[in-house]
Formats: C-alpha cells, sequence, structure tokens
C-alpha cells in the first residue's frame, strides 16, 4: 500500500467544432492524466489544465509522494498543499494536486480491490446530471439538436452559454425552449454581465423562458456581484467552478444558492469532501462541475449533493481516452461497483495521436 512512482502525460484534443461561451472561445483542450503506481496497480487521476500542471506534478509533488502510504491520505495531502505553497496554491498547482489525489485514491482501492465510492462516506449511490453545451458559436439547428438530445437521453435538465452577444441570446433561448420542451433550461454567462445588467436579464430570463438556474452572472471574484443578482432576481444564481482552495469557497457563501465544485481543481477527493464539510455546515446544496467520469464515484460523497455538469468536451475526450466509461442511466451516472477503483482504463494507444 506504498506508491513506488508517478507517471504523467498531457493530451491536447482539437473541439468537434468552434466553440465560445460569455467571455472566451477555444479550439482545443488539453488534459494531463496522472498514473499513480505501486503494487502492480495503477491509479487513475487528471485535471483539465495547461501543460505547466504537469510541471508542478513531476517538479513539487512526486517527489514527496515516492514511498508513502495509501493509509496517509489525509496527510499526505495536507503536505502536497504545503509543497506548492510557493508556486501559487490557486490555479494551475491545485489543479496539479487534485490529479495526484485522485490518481492515489484510485490507486488504493485498487489495491483494495473495492470500487472507489466504498472508500467515501458515500451519501449516494448514483449522481444526477444535467446536459451542458450550448456554446454561443453554434447554429440554430446545432443547439436545438444538442439539448433536444440530452433530454430524449433522459436528462432532466439542460445548460446553454450566453452573454457573448446579448441582443442574440432571447432568439437563441426561445429556439433553446422549444427543443427541451418542459424540461429544465439553465444559463450561463461566464461572467459576461456587469451586475445591473445581469439583474435586467435574470428576471427576464424567468418571465419569458422559464429559466431556473443563472451560472456565473458577473465574475466569480466579484462576490458583493454575485450577491447583489441573488438578492435581486427569482433564479437561482450558481459559482465556484473556479475555486481552488477551500477559502474560495468559503467566500461564495453568502453570494450563491448553489455551490459549484470541480474534483479536478478544488484539490481531488480529499478537497471536495472537504468543500462537503463546508456546504453541509452552511445548508448549500453542491453542484459537481463537468469531468463526469471522475465525478461519477466523489460526488456520492456529498451530503447536499443537486447534481452534475454533464459537459459536452469533457464527456468527447474521456469517451476516447479512457475505457469503461460510464453512461447516464435514467439521467444519472451510476458508479459500477463490478469493478475495482474508478473503473477505468488509459487507452495507451489510442491516446498517444494526441500527446503534447
Amino acid at each position: 500500500m506504498t506508491v513506488e512512482r508517478l507517471e504523467t502525460c498531457c493530451f491536447t484534443i482539437p473541439t468537434d467544432q468552434a466553440e465560445s461561451d460569455g467571455t472566451l472561445e477555444w479550439a482545443s483542450t488539453t488534459i494531463l492524466v496522472v498514473e499513480a503506481v505501486g503494487g502492480g496497480r495503477r491509479g487513475l487521476g487528471w485535471t483539465y489544465a495547461p501543460e505547466a500542471a504537469e510541471s508542478v506534478v513531476n517538479e513539487l509533488l512526486a517527489p514527496r509522494v515516492v514511498g508513502q502510504s495509501l493509509d496517509d491520505l489525509g496527510r499526505l495531502w495536507l503536505e502536497l498543499g504545503a509543497a506548492i505553497r510557493n508556486a501559487g496554491r490557486p490555479g494551475i498547482a491545485f489543479c496539479a494536486l487534485s490529479s495526484v489525489d485522485l490518481a492515489l485514491w484510485d490507486l488504493r482501492a485498487r489495491l483494495l480491490d473495492v470500487p472507489l465510492v466504498t472508500l467515501l462516506p458515500a451519501a449516494h449511490d448514483r449522481v444526477p446530471v444535467y446536459g451542458s453545451g450550448g456554446f454561443c458559436s453554434y447554429t440554430d439547428e446545432r443547439l436545438a439538436e444538442q439539448l433536444g438530445g440530452w433530454v430524449e437521453q433522459g436528462c432532466a435538465g439542460v445548460k446553454m452559454k450566453l452573454g457573448r452577444e446579448p441582443e442574440r441570446d432571447p432568439h437563441r433561448l426561445s429556439v433553446a425552449r422549444d427543443a427541451i420542451g418542459d424540461a429544465e433550461l439553465m444559463v450561463d454567462a461566464n461572467g459576461a454581465f456587469g451586475v445591473k445588467e445581469a439583474i435586467r436579464w435574470a428576471n427576464r430570463y424567468v418571465e419569458e423562458w422559464d429559466v431556473r438556474w443563472f451560472e456565473e452572472p458577473v465574475s466569480s471574484a466579484d462576490v458583493d456581484g454575485l450577491r447583489r443578482v441573488r438578492d435581486h432576481s427569482l433564479l437561482e444564481v450558481a459559482a465556484g467552478e473556479y475555486a481552488y482552495v477551500l477559502a474560495d469557497f468559503r467566500n461564495l457563501l453568502e453570494s450563491v444558492d448553489c455551490l459549484q465544485a470541480d474534483v479536478t481543481r478544488c484539490g481531488g477527493i480529499s478537497g471536495l469532501l472537504r468543500v462537503n464539510g463546508l456546504a453541509s455546515a452552511n445548508g448549500l446544496d453542491v453542484s459537481g462541475h463537468c469531468a463526469p467520469q471522475l465525478s461519477a464515484h466523489a460526488l456520492c460523497g456529498v451530503d447536499r449533493l443537486r447534481h452534475l455538469e454533464y459537459f459536452h468536451d469533457h464527456v468527447r475526450i474521456e469517451s476516447m481516452l479512457f475505457d469503461g466509461v460510464l453512461a447516464p442511466v435514467d439521467g444519472a451516472l451510476v458508479p459500477d461497483r463490478s469493478r475495482a477503483g474508478n473503473g477505468l482504463e488509459l487507452k495507451r494507444a489510442d491516446a498517444q495521436r494526441w500527446a503534447a
């Protein structure tokens, strides 16, 4: 039950078409995969971050992990956090730490020959998902096809991007509502609006398109702005995908209706469990942000779990890189308890075509 070494690799995968949200455009996504090796088994973890995160793993974290016992994951997590102090913990460094923590939890489960979820204080056996994509760059036809397709597959809700060209959003929202019928419609501005503009749009979203969820109406760094939008609109306000260390989540507690957490950014499973405690103590639900194949096990350990973002880019990438991926069943991901760990295996030969 000790770690012999860490192995890392980065892959950059082009999007299937041009993508944009309210504040950013992109044509590819980079994923850092970390494998913790020990006892003849390999534990898998990853994060979506620039290649610089790989250097953080290899230079700052791997030397402190080798030879360590997997029975001491809590202590080891704290030591790894201390090791990246001078690298700047929030951001790339915590993405790196998250990938290592996820790999260590997975290795421990595989060495014990149990599914990862059984190592957690699991409050759930399934994780509800909502379809997420609806990029600002999409045509009306693609928008309707994608969002409507998720509803047909059993998702109770979908989320679309907006805010890049606000004057086009009313038409796009009507296209989305027609495509999904009575399913829940959620929107994400990625911080594109000012406070007063966000409030005006929020109330219109509710009245005309029955939108229920407004994610990052203003920058998530503007906690006062988030609070003002929440307090002066009928929509639930959500943020947290760019929260890394626990203090980031603490700063959002009085500003959101639902706290988002990304297991590949918030410190892995060890970090997510701490976020769970903070949210529970403050009466807030938690929604998982992306990385569905890692989140399927991890989020079962969240007390007040709302749902998980089944994000188009990550769904596609994880299916391309890993065997054993889960597909939604009745609108939820259900961990496979017949397989040890997270149940995934890296498709090594296939993955090499995207190696950075």
